[in-house]
């Protein structure tokens, strides 16, 4: 009884930590953010002594920030669809068809996420100029350069969830269904994909989130005309100034997405990676 005690003791000191380690620099980007930006510099304050919105509405003028806006939105939202509709069928094909060398093409998939991005950039850059070299087809620079490279790094791990998640289904559901004359496709789209929705919402949400904040291929692979939000961001500091509460509330924008997003697909996020993870 004791030891019960003393270990929800200690399991909620840790969580208390743990939490304020997370909630404290929120807190402090929320309070910055409705500061003017003469109560920034100088000694921290917790409690702004002066409340101001016009961070929010600066932030939309002192840069392109929509236009970052925008490339992001087209970038990521593309990225995720071409990677989770290659890693259903990718999923489906490991979980239920027998083909020679499947074992060695899982364990392969799964191997790539033991390296680090930053081994890919090279060989990118150079597979895109050579592309351009040979076809005329300009990739760095543009949203389908970025799209292709976002897919690289999300494909794998999309597929091995997703190749577990098809795993866990009972095979009966789609037999009986392809009885009924549905097809193996048929049976996919309308037997399995509707029992998998939790996973797939899953990886679409890993995809999205990958795609979103990301900034080293960002900042090789685009232009001042495909410049994302992780990279625009920086465009509030200069050589001479740092608008700091902008940045501050530029940050809170652009963590709203994500932060939304992930609210109303909690439930199934959970379920999806539990399940993907267990099997």
């Amino acid at each position: 009884m004791i030891e019960t005690r003393n270990f929800r003791i200690l399991r909620n000191v840790v969580l208390t930590i743990l939490s304020l380690w997370v909630a404290v620099p929120l807190f402090v980007v929320v309070s910055t953010s409705l500061k003017p930006l003469k109560d920034v510099s100088g000694l921290f304050q917790w409690i702004p002594r002066e409340i101001t919105l016009a961070p929010y509405f600066d932030i939309w003028t002192t840069v392109p920030l929509a236009k970052y806006f925008q490339n992001s939105l087209v970038i990521t939202i593309a990225a995720t669809a071409f990677s989770v509709t290659v890693a259903v069928l990718a999923a489906y094909a490991i979980a239920r068809l027998p083909f020679k060398g499947k074992r060695v093409f899982s364990l392969t998939v799964l191997s790539t996420q033991m390296f680090p991005g930053i081994l890919f950039l090279l060989p990118l850059y150079l597979i895109f100029t050579q592309i351009r070299n040979i076809t005329g087809l300009q990739l760095q620079g543009s949203y389908l350069g970025l799209i292709i490279t976002y897919m690289t790094f999300t494909l794998p791990f999309a597929i091995w969830m997703l190749s577990g998640y098809f795993a866990s289904i009972p095979k009966e559901l789609e037999e009986a269904s392809m009885i009924d004359g549905t097809g193996r496709m048929g049976a996919l789209f309308r037997v399995i994909l509707p029992v998998a929705k939790p996973g797939i919402i899953a990886v679409a949400v890993y995809s999205f989130i990958s795609a979103w904040g990301e900034v080293l291929f960002a900042s090789v692979l685009t232009n001042e005309a495909t410049k994302t939000l992780s990279l625009g961001l920086k465009a509030y500091a200069s050589e001479s100034d740092v608008f700091w509460n902008q940045l501050m509330a530029a940050s809170v924008v652009v963590s709203l997405p994500v932060l939304i997003g992930f609210i109303l697909v909690q439930r199934h996020l959970v379920a999806g990676l539990s399940a993907g993870a267990v099997k």
